[in-house]
């Protein structure tokens, strides 16, 4: 059985991925900040015999990184889909939510995928880096969330350069506003429930994960 180690896998998109590779006869190794949504994810998906555990881990940390990390044994795939979002004028953001977007969304990512690359050659691995269609173009209000995702767009386009000659492959995953959670605390979308539901986003990504450099949800 090959394992998965999903980040931010606690709601929305994490949770539908989650609930797809475990059905599709993944070991799902479930990590976020909050224990009790991670749970609720081992839960759900162990009442539909599938296998999941839990690792709490804050990816901004490198040490908590390093834990998550020790405790699996063999890691064939790794999506990075913990991410934050801040919304508005520039003159509106803060410092604080700032170092938010990029510590979490930029060096998250980066620390996850350094961190866990020798567990994947071992494997012959791969990465899927979760990062919406802010990667792709500048948008109004969303000015320092795109520029954390554009980071991470280059991030993975270099990492597939650095790696063209191993076994080892990285994919972009691109994908518009999706009904969940991740609305909850801005009023940047005002009809979250008009937005596609993750969990048709994470049928498609499992279908086209074949270590292919880009999955193109939405443009």
């Amino acid at each position: 059985m090959k394992n998965v180690w999903i980040t931010g896998a606690g709601t929305g998109l994490g949770r539908a991925l989650a609930h797809t590779y475990a059905q599709n006869g993944y070991n799902v190794y479930l990590s976020g900040r909050t224990e009790k949504q991670l749970q609720v994810t081992q839960n759900n998906i162990s009442q539909k015999g599938g296998k999941a555990s839990v690792l709490v881990c804050d990816v901004t940390d490198p040490s908590s990184i390093k834990e998550a990390i020790k405790q699996i044994d063999h890691l064939h795939l790794l999506i990075n889909n913990a991410g934050v979002g801040h919304f508005g004028e520039l003159s509106t953001y803060t410092e604080t939510q700032i170092d938010q977007l990029l510590n979490t969304n930029v060096k998250g990512t980066i620390l996850t995928t350094q961190l866990a690359a020798s567990k994947l050659k071992k494997t012959e691995g791969r990465v899927l880096n979760v990062i919406s269609t802010a990667g792709l173009r500048g948008k109004k209000n969303e000015s320092v969330y795109c520029a954390s995702k554009f980071a991470i767009r280059g991030f993975t386009e270099s990492l597939q350069k650095e790696w063209e000659s191993l076994s080892l492959s990285a994919t972009a995953v691109y994908m518009g506003g999706m009904n969940t959670p991740f609305w909850s605390e801005t009023n940047h979308v005002t009809s979250p429930e008009k937005l596609k539901g993750p969990e048709v986003v994470a049928e498609q990504i499992f279908a086209e994960d074949d270590g292919r450099k880009e999955i193109l949800i939405d443009r």
